[in-house]
């Protein structure tokens, strides 16, 4: 009986462990959660800084220009979009800002700085460069348009005579079945 005793001790003494352990665990759980969502509010805040010093920048783009798309998105790591593919993020120790663009071979590190006026100036070289590439695309398209609508012409000429060529080829084959036949 002593063994049973001691499996009945064992298991009302686990189970007051155990839920002390897990009650534990959620405490510490709760307390990095909100560490976590400090740390979140801080990264906002400080994207909100900058955001609001990129203001006067933003104004001066010209409203027929519509490659910029600025705002916050706040996920797990939260961020300040500048356009599709730069934004600004808060770097591993959450107080310096690291300018971003994510190209087709990676993610390029534009700038790094803990000071806004550094990552401010940053931005507004990018958004120079941005609109200078837009007005070479502009002038640069309507050339390569009408190259390729010569070239679409082109294919559909020849698409055509090869309609042509088959309808009378096998015009052709069905006039010379039927003669046959005769």
């Amino acid at each position: 009986m002593s063994d049973a005793q001691n499996t009945g001790n064992a298991s009302e003494i686990r189970p007051t462990r155990l839920r002390d352990a897990l009650r534990q665990a959620r405490i510490e759980a709760a307390d990095r959660t909100g560490v976590v969502v400090e740390l979140r509010d801080a990264e906002v805040a400080r994207l909100e800084i900058l955001n609001e010093a990129l203001d006067p920048l933003f104004a001066q783009v010209p409203e027929h220009i519509d490659l910029f798309d600025r705002g916050i998105s706040q996920g797990e790591t939260p961020r300040l979009w500048i356009d599709v593919v730069a934004h600004v993020l808060m770097g591993r120790d959450k107080r310096i800002y690291r300018f971003v663009q994510d190209t087709r071979f990676g993610r390029t590190v534009l700038a790094e700085s803990h000071d806004v006026p550094a990552i401010v100036d940053a931005v507004t070289d990018y958004i120079a460069r941005r609109i200078i590439e837009r007005e070479h695309a502009m002038v640069v398209t309507p050339v390569a348009d009408s190259a390729s609508t010569g070239k679409r012409r082109r294919s559909f000429g020849m698409f055509a005579l090869g309609f042509l060529v088959g309808a009378i080829a096998l015009f052709g084959l069905a006039l010379f079945a039927s003669l046959r036949n005769f």
